[in-house]
């Protein structure tokens, strides 16, 4: 791919031989003779640099002046304008490389400030000119797809990313646009498994002020006592047995971005204490360190417990409960807002024929009514399995019905032997009609005998001879 090299110079000679040079070494170079013309290029024409090599004092004005009005425009748009944001300043994304021949300390050290790649004198060795832009090159392309990324997954997950038209989904996602404006320090997620509670996670994060830092995510309950320590705290070279090297903990990556810790109500309570240290003090001690290191993190905590009541009864800290419940933002269960399944459905299959290549689009009335009458103990998680499984087992543009496999629906494995009888316990059925088909279902496979229909039942005769008369069943004698 041909990248663009943007150089800034009014010395016409030095431009000229600058822009030769990295044409012929494979760069797209558009040349500049003063900051109007860049300006120009940069925000009304959109041009798109992947490096800025410019001149320090120009005839129009001071480029470093120019850079810091880009990144400072950049930095305080409107929060809800990321993606707007980064389309419209492509130059605050690219690096910048300056060449002077009136070097001073303080334009050095302001350039560096204002996050100048590097800061050369005139007159410049051209090969070390050339090692400064191959590495400059390769800082520019690593924030190029990190500010690609974000952009990607600030579309895929805005507050409209949580589905559904039902007065409790609309009632989350106003509360997630409206989390998504606001710098919050913490705050809980509940709801039962399955809810979505990492989707609302990564909503909050990727629509919010923090985009373009790190989420990192972590689940309380996957990991034992002293390796979550470790993870979340890091640790220094033999802090404790088997710690070879430094490593930098959870904490202190997610620096300037967001922790998701899932399942918090299982973190044991000492660590409870620590983390509530580091979120009052905005700072972190790896095992076996001296200094403590500054971090700038927002906590979201999930819990599928009620972490109120833990907290009454002692079994979750009160003092971290009340310093994470900033914001509480409780995610409703699937059966309490069944017709959400209107979209959730269409949406699951359109992923899943695209992942696996099928054409799925009819969902029989049959279906639907076997969907809606469910109970969803899983919620959107288990739903999500179910629809992969039709989808994936499909053989046409019609859903299987057949592959639900609901609770309380025949299995494949029933309805294609004769080894079993299904029966369904949704009060649909009476007693005495369960037992009637029954029987009449073992006379049937038994050809209307009754010994082996009796057989097959594990009754004598005369039993299944008095009930066959009681629902008025033929026999073969």
């Amino acid at each position: 791919m041909i990248e663009t090299l943007l150089i800034i110079e009014d010395e016409k000679l030095l431009g000229s031989e600058l822009s030769r040079h990295y044409r012929q070494s494979g760069w797209e170079v558009v040349l500049a003779t003063n900051l109007a013309e860049a300006k120009e290029l940069l925000l009304n024409k959109k041009l798109e640099p992947l490096l800025i090599l410019s001149d320090m004092n120009l005839p129009d004005g001071n480029a470093l002046d120019f850079m810091e009005k880009i990144k400072k425009n950049s930095n305080s748009a409107n929060d809800s304008e990321v993606e707007q944001r980064m389309e419209q300043l492509p130059g605050a994304f690219a690096e910048w490389l300056f060449l002077t021949g009136y070097g001073s300390v303080p334009d050095s050290v302001r350039a560096l400030r204002l996050g100048a790649y590097d800061f050369l004198e005139k007159p410049c060795d051209l090969d070390r000119l050339d090692l400064v832009v191959a590495s400059a090159a390769r800082s520019a392309s690593i924030q190029r797809r990190v500010v690609d990324q974000t952009k990607h997954r600030h579309r895929r997950y805005s507050p409209e990313a949580y589905v559904g038209h039902s007065r409790q989904a609309q009632s989350i996602r106003q509360l997630l646009a409206r989390l998504t404006q606001v710098p919050f320090s913490a705050l809980i997620i509940g709801g039962e498994s399955g809810t979505g509670k990492g989707l609302a996670a990564r909503i909050l994060h990727y629509g919010g002020s923090r985009a373009q830092q790190p989420m990192i995510e972590v689940n309380c309950a996957a990991l034992p006592r002293e390796l979550l320590e470790s993870e979340l705290f890091g640790h220094e070279p033999g802090a404790f047995t088997g710690a070879a090297g430094r490593h930098r903990g959870l904490l202190e990556q997610a620096d300037g971005g967001t922790l998701f810790m899932d399942e918090i109500g299982e973190m044991p309570l000492d660590l409870q204490a620590k983390l509530l240290k580091v979120i009052e003090d905005h700072k972190v001690r790896r095992l076996g360190g001296e200094k403590e290191i500054q971090v700038d993190v927002q906590i979201v905590a999930a819990s599928n417990r009620n972490l109120e009541k833990m907290a009454q009864d002692g079994s979750f800290r009160a003092d971290l409960y009340h310093r994470l419940s900033v914001f509480k933002l409780i995610l409703p269960p699937l059966r309490e807002a069944v017709e959400d399944l209107d979209e959730l459905v269409p949406l699951f299959v359109a992923e899943y024929n695209a992942k696996a290549g099928r054409h799925v689009k009819d969902i029989p009335d049959a279906v639907w009514d076997k969907l809606k009458a469910h109970y969803w103990p899983g919620n959107v998680r288990e739903l999500r399995n179910v629809i992969e499984r039709c989808v994936l087992f499909s053989d046409g543009p019609t859903f299987p019905g057949q592959w639900l496999q609901l609770p309380g629906q025949p299995s494949v494995e029933a309805l294609q032997t004769d080894l079993g009888i299904w029966l369904p316990l949704d009060g649909s059925m009476a007693l005495d009609d369960m037992d009637c088909f029954i029987i009449k279902t073992a006379l049937e496979r038994a050809n209307n005998n009754l010994t082996a229909a009796a057989k097959a039942l594990g009754a004598t005769r005369e039993t299944l001879r008095y009930r066959v008369r009681k629902y008025n069943l033929k026999i073969a004698e």
